[in-house]
């Protein structure tokens, strides 16, 4: 079995957090990387919210965690909070400095991809600040990505935290443009509505029958996502919701794709009453397309991946405090 080598660029908060676990836990998956970016929660918690899934992945040291940055490019960080709270349901760990990398992130997308250039893939499900910044710092880093997979934007539809756009592009819409901007040569993109909506999105019901396993990456499953699932039905989404790790499956499951169609995607920069909106226009405009955005997933069928990867028994690296009782 040919494993694929990814990185993980995220804002590890609640979904970031089962899409590390997915690309540790999934046989397709070599994650060489966790990189941080800032985004959902505040980055020092982001941090604390990393190294508990690599413990409870039993794989805290080695696994490599590298620190991105801590602000958006141009504009002041915005957080998710009210969302997702901690990103961890109250859950804690001793931090562990020796299993942090003390080379920077941007450093390390670059330095990773170099060494094998056009075999390492990058899921970036955080706002783009990382990529961007990679870019600009060695031009040589968009030739050497083979696939970026990007959860990002809505296909011409509503946002999440403006009415107009969806949080990772909002947080820094000036590293989503130039990522966008680049020329990578092969993009993917997973989009909040209405993809996530529709197809990543499981009901209560769902969402209980798959927090009944009692594995500890089951049990803390359930803390990370049940403040979002709460957050949710208080907004009139009817369930929880998972753009992240669809992200992740959609590159290591390509089956689970049902629909995919070229764009050209431009996120806008200037207006603050639509900051951050992902305009994606299709063949009709005669422009050149510089994505595929992913417009349909079996959702079923990744429900069945997330109840798979659930089921796993593992053996924590270190303790997660609060995680039984």
């Amino acid at each position: 079995m040919n494993r694929m080598p990814i990185i993980i660029d995220n804002d590890t908060a609640q979904d970031d957090c089962v899409t590390i676990l997915l690309g540790l836990t999934d046989p397709l998956a070599d994650v060489r990387a966790i990189t941080t970016v800032a985004g959902n929660v505040s980055f020092d918690r982001q941090v604390i919210n990393a190294q508990m899934t690599l413990s409870v992945a039993g794989r805290l040291g080695e696994v490599p965690l590298h620190l991105g940055c801590r602000q958006p490019m141009l504009r002041e960080w915005v957080s998710a909070e009210d969302v997702h709270g901690d990103g961890s349901g109250g859950l804690d760990i001793e931090l562990d400095e020796s299993a942090i990398s003390d080379e920077h992130a941007v450093d390390a997308l670059i330095r990773i991809t170099a060494e094998q250039p056009g075999e390492v893939s990058i899921i970036a499900i955080g706002p783009l600040t990382n990529i961007a910044t990679a870019i600009v710092k060695d031009r040589r880093f968009v030739k050497n990505v083979k696939s970026l997979y990007i959860m990002g934007g809505s296909n011409n539809g509503r946002g999440n935290i403006t009415a107009a756009a969806e949080f990772n592009f909002y947080v820094d819409p000036h590293a989503a443009q130039i990522v966008m901007a680049a020329g990578f040569a092969d993009v993917h993109i997973v989009t909040w509505d209405p993809l996530t909506l529709r197809d990543a999105t499981y009901s209560r019901e769902q969402y209980d029958r798959l927090t009944r396993i009692q594995t500890p990456i089951a049990q803390f499953f359930k803390r990370v996502c049940d403040a979002t699932l709460g957050f949710n039905e208080s907004v009139g989404i009817d369930g929880s919701t998972h753009p992240d790790s669809i992200t992740l499956a959609a590159l290591l499951h390509p089956e689970l794709v049902l629909d995919s169609s070229q764009y050209r995607v431009d996120i806008e920069i200037q207006s603050e009453l639509t900051m951050g909106y992902s305009a994606m226009a299709w063949e009709k405009f005669g422009v050149k397309p510089n994505a595929h955005v992913i417009e349909e997933m079996d959702g079923p069928g990744f429900y069945s991946i997330l109840e798979q990867m659930l089921e796993i028994e593992t053996t924590p690296t270190r303790p997660i405090l609060g995680l039984n009782g």
